[in-house]
C-alpha cells in the first residue's frame, strides 16, 4: 500500500497552527469510526495494544511484532494518519532502529520513542528515566532506521511529572538537537510548566496525560501543541459494553430485548459490507 499520503497529511497538521485531539483507536473498526467522525489523526497506544492483543496491563509484555501487526491491521482499514506510541523502542538504541523499520513498514504516519526505563527494573520504586545521553542516542538510532523521510519521529519524555521542568527542558532540547521531528511530553502539571517547555523548543509538540488546567485547543495551539491526547476511553467503554451485554445474556435476557446494541446497518457500515458485496458481484458471480 502507499503510505505516503497519510504521512504527508500528518506532517501538514504538525506544520500548521491548530491543535487537534486524536481519535484513540485500537482495531480496524474503531479506526474507521474515528475517520468517519472526522478525526484528522488516530492514536494507537501501547496500553490499548496490550489490552487488545493480550488482555494485559501496560507493563511491556507486548512484543514489537505483535504491536506492528496490529498497527498494520489498523492502517489497512483506513486512510487516516496513525500516530503510535512505540514505548521505549523495545530495548536499547539498536532495538529502537528495528522498531522504526517495522512500524514504518506497517504504515504508521508517526511514532514516539520515550526515555522511560522499561520494563520496570527489579526493586524500582516508580517510573525512572534513562540518562539524557541514552535518550538522545535512541533518537539518533530511530532517525537512522527511517527510510521514508515523511515518517514523523517524536522524542517523548515523562520528565514533567517524574523529575522537574528543568530536566524536561534539558531532555526535549537534547532530542531536538538529535534531529527528531516533534517532541511528545507527558504529565505536564501546569500551564507555567508547558509554557516553559514550549519556549525552549521550536518543534511541534504532542501532549499526553496532562493536568486538567492544561486544556483548550486554542490555548494549546498558540504554544505550538499540534496534537493533544484525551486518554483512551473508547476501549474502556467497549469493554464495559461487552461486559454488560454478556451479563444480561447470562441472566436470561433475550437477544432482541438488549438495549444499546447497534443495528445491523451500523455494523455493515464499519465492516465495509457494501464494498465487499461489490467485490463479490465483480469477481465471484458470473
Amino acid at each position: 500500500m502507499n503510505w505516503t499520503p497519510r504521512r504527508e497529511k500528518f506532517r501538514a497538521l504538525l506544520s500548521g497552527e491548530r491543535c487537534v485531539h486524536p481519535g484513540s483507536v485500537y482495531d480496524p473498526l474503531t479506526a474507521r469510526m474515528a475517520e468517519d467522525l472526522g478525526f484528522e489523526v488516530g492514536m494507537f497506544a501501547g496500553s490499548t495494544a496490550s489490552l487488545t492483543v493480550l488482555g494485559a496491563p501496560d507493563i511491556i509484555l507486548l512484543t514489537l511484532t505483535e504491536f506492528a501487526a496490529q498497527a498494520l491491521r489498523i492502517n489497512r482499514a483506513t486512510g487516516m494518519p496513525l500516530l503510535v506510541d512505540a514505548d521505549h523502542g523495545y530495548g536499547n538504541a539498536l532495538n529502537v532502529k528495528r522498531t522504526v523499520e517495522e512500524l514504518e513498514t506497517a504504515g504508521v504516519a508517526g511514532l514516539s520513542i520515550e526515555d522511560t526505563v522499561l520494563p520496570q527494573p527489579f526493586g524500582a520504586d516508580g517510573a525512572q528515566l534513562t540518562s539524557i545521553e541514552e535518550g538522545a542516542g535512541k533518537m539518533r538510532a530511530a532517525l537512522e532506521g527511517r527510510q521514508d523521510p515523511n515518517l514523523v519521529i517524536a522524542g517523548r519524555t515523562s520528565a514533567p511529572r517524574v523529575t522537574s521542568t528543568e530536566d524536561a527542558i534539558a531532555r526535549v532540547t537534547a532530542y531536538e538537537a538529535a534531529g527528531v521531528d516533534a517532541i511528545f511530553v507527558v504529565g505536564v502539571q501546569s500551564r507555567a510548566q508547558l509554557e516553559a517547555i514550549s519556549a525552549a523548543v521550536s518543534l511541534p509538540i504532542i501532549l499526553g496525560g496532562s493536568a486538567k488546567e492544561v486544556r483548550g485547543l486554542d490555548y494549546l495551539g498558540g504554544l505550538g501543541v499540534r496534537v493533544a491526547l484525551q486518554g483512551h476511553q473508547p476501549i474502556m467503554a467497549a469493554a464495559g459494553a461487552a461486559y454488560s451485554t454478556l451479563k444480561a445474556l447470562k441472566a436470561g435476557a433475550q437477544p432482541e430485548d438488549l438495549e444499546n446494541v447497534p443495528a445491523g446497518d451500523f455494523m455493515k457500515k464499519y465492516m465495509n459490507d457494501a464494498d465487499y458485496r461489490r467485490q463479490i458481484e465483480s469477481f465471484l458471480e458470473g
